[in-house]
């Protein structure tokens, strides 16, 4: 599995990783046995939050990386609500007692809510001194939301924004990339694969990506993943809660495209113009 530097912090972390949104709604043995199957192909940068399954996810999470802790990069999220300098500080607390853990590698804002980014930056803050959090990103902003931690935080101090990209989602090739690539901000695809709208063999894009995907003895998914992290700022975290799924997302780790195949699915999946707001889902 391929690995490259998460942002300023000073970790290589594998280019696929794995999401936990929903898993807790999949039978529970199997789930974590696809996150564990993701772990021993090298997929070890797993991604919760606390708003998922109101903290369902993370105590899944705490199984699958029961004794294995030290292997994954661990990224977690508050939400904008609780994201005062005390509350964000008392849900990580929380997420860590659920995670079974004295540690997040990575805390992420979930998105921009009405708390002030002032006392949520401070609250990072915070955090990273006490040891409870390694590093600390966003998820969901646009560039000038970007700019705005930036400026209060100053350069090199977040490391990471998490956001919607996938073959049909490409906003955030428009400002964001652009914007993370400028200041050594890693950018993390949730969702890559689609929300259940993933081209069919039937489409032009689907073909592309099957005359692609034979060519290296590959499966369409894998290719678009490989795709999706094509730049050295770019990550992806699919989600899977079935082992074959989590193995089959691990291999795009490791697969090379040409730039003429860039070329080939960047023409069948037009980014499109820039919309107004940055989509979310």
């Amino acid at each position: 599995m391929e690995q490259r530097r998460f942002g300023a912090t000073k970790r290589d972390v594998p280019v696929i990783g794995q999401g936990t949104w929903s898993i807790e709604k999949g039978a529970r043995a199997k789930t974590i046995a696809a996150l564990r199957r993701g772990f021993d192909l090298g997929a070890t940068h797993v991604d919760t939050a606390e708003m998922y399954g109101s903290g369902a996810a993370e105590q899944v999470v705490a199984e699958a990386i029961h004794g294995r802790r030290d292997e994954v990069f661990l990224v977690s999220k508050v939400l904008p609500g609780n994201a005062s300098r005390k509350g964000t500080i008392a849900a990580c607390e929380q997420s860590l007692a659920r995670l079974r853990t004295d540690r997040l590698d990575c805390y992420l804002l979930h998105w921009r809510g009405e708390h002030p980014l002032e006392d949520t930056v401070a609250a990072f803050e915070q955090l990273k001194k006490t040891g409870k959090i390694l590093s600390w990103g966003v998820s969901n902003f646009d560039a000038s939301d970007l700019e705005d931690v930036r400026k209060i935080a100053g350069a090199g101090q977040f490391v990471c924004n998490q956001v919607l990209y996938h073959l049909k989602q490409r906003a955030i090739e428009h400002a964001v990339i652009p914007w993370c690539e400028k200041h050594g901000v890693a950018v993390v695809a949730y969702s890559p694969l689609g929300n259940g709208g993933f081209p069919g063999p039937r489409t032009t894009g689907g073909r592309v990506l099957k005359d692609i995907a034979d060519r290296h003895g590959a499966t369409p998914h894998q290719v678009a993943l490989r795709f999706l992290a094509r730049r050295p700022t770019l990550f992806a975290i699919p989600k899977s809660s079935n082992p074959e799924h989590a193995a089959e997302n691990a291999a795009a780790g490791d697969l090379k495209l040409s730039a003429a195949e860039v070329a080939r699915i960047d023409k069948a999946f037009p980014r499109g113009t820039r919309p107004r707001d940055l989509p979310t889902e």
